[in-house]
């Protein structure tokens, strides 16, 4: 079983439909619930991002923007090209400046969630391989 089951339920928000929009730029299976986005006088999204265990996005970069993440519930990893990853929790924040290549997702055992606040437009890169992942 894996840990932090409970946010598979949502901690915060309700937990999201299958992210099949995104599913390309995704190792595993991610869900996704909109919570701000498609008003034309807003220039950000802020979604609520749930990831399974072992799920992780591809390496993107923040073009014209940047992206925060607060992260709402189980664990997980943030890495920034060329440093250390970095191990997340409930309570901890990101911030990705435009430009900066990076990946985020959830650790191999456990439910991992994060609003995401993103300006600008994500440009999607290759995915983090198996032996990147399992070197965090």
């Amino acid at each position: 079983m894996a840990k932090h089951e409970e946010v598979k339920d949502g901690v915060i928000f309700p937990i999201g439909a299958k992210n099949d929009a995104y599913a390309q730029y995704f190792i595993g299976q991610s869900y996704l619930n909109g919570l701000v986005g498609g008003d034309p006088g807003v220039n950000v999204s802020v979604g609520l991002v749930t990831f399974e265990p072992g799920c992780r996005n591809n390496w993107h970069i923040h073009r014209d923007g940047y992206q925060i993440l607060l992260v709402t519930g189980g664990e997980g990893w943030y890495q920034e090209e060329g440093k250390p990853a970095r191990f997340l929790k409930q309570g901890d924040v990101v911030t990705t400046h435009d430009g900066v290549k990076h990946w985020h997702g959830a650790s191999n055992a456990s439910w991992f969630e994060h609003i995401a606040i993103t300006a600008g437009k994500p440009e999607w890169l290759e995915p983090v391989s198996d032996e990147q992942y399992t070197a965090v």
